[in-house]
């Protein structure tokens, strides 16, 4: 697993070398190389499990609000990569035809990603595309109704899109929307077999940010 996520850091910081080279050679651009966001999220996931190995039963987990802080770095004026940083905590249930017959507890995420933008810029109205890479920690685990429950850390890939909205040189608004696409292996109660959640959430966000 560590070899799989240096190798994606690798090819993945690739870019933002080459960039920060260009970058270099050129400084004839006056822009502000650092961002700072402030907002809050919405975590909503968007569940799925292999009904033959849950004998037809759902898995559910909560939507999670929370604040959430990003740094993002441009390398040229349209080029930047950005770090989000936020952890959530959400509840399990165990489903069958949308009526809970179990409860599972909660368990808390920590998702940091990483991401390569590009920015449209020229107007008071910035948008901008992404994608990334995230590593998924699962931490803080309640097994509800159960004796154990284990989640597998997990590599995963995200999109996402955006815009910015200048209220003056250094200050702007942002609206923001991700897609993670995340999965886990779940072991319940010391078995020797996991069951495979795709827990892929939409992440809406918004908030205010600062140049500098």
């Amino acid at each position: 697993m560590k070899k799989i996520i240096v190798s994606l850091l690798v090819v993945f910081m690739l870019p933002f070398s080459l960039f920060s080279q260009e970058d270099t050679k050129d400084n004839s651009n006056d822009f502000n190389k650092w961002q700072m966001r402030f907002r809050l999220i919405s975590v909503i996931p968007d569940v799925s499990v292999d009904h033959n190995e849950t004998d037809g039963a759902d898995i559910a987990i909560s939507t999670a609000f929370i604040p959430e802080l990003d740094f993002t770095y441009f390398f040229t004026e349209n080029w930047a990569a950005e770090l989000i940083l936020a952890t959530t905590k959400h509840n399990v249930d165990i489903e069958v035809s949308g009526n809970k017959v179990a409860d599972l507890g909660h368990v808390w995420l920590l998702p940091p990603t990483l991401s390569l933008q590009y920015h449209f810029t020229g107007g008071a109205v910035t948008p901008y595309l992404g994608a990334g890479v995230n590593y998924t920690i699962f931490y803080g685990v309640d097994s509800g109704d159960l004796d154990s429950l284990d989640y597998e850390n997990s590599v995963g890939f995200s999109f996402q899109g955006g815009l910015d909205y200048d209220l003056d040189d250094k200050w702007f608004l942002n609206l923001d929307i991700k897609k993670l696409f995340l999965n886990t292996d779940v072991t319940a109660n010391g078995s020797s077999s996991s069951i495979g959640v795709d827990i892929n959430p939409l992440i809406v966000g918004l908030g205010v940010g600062m140049r500098f």
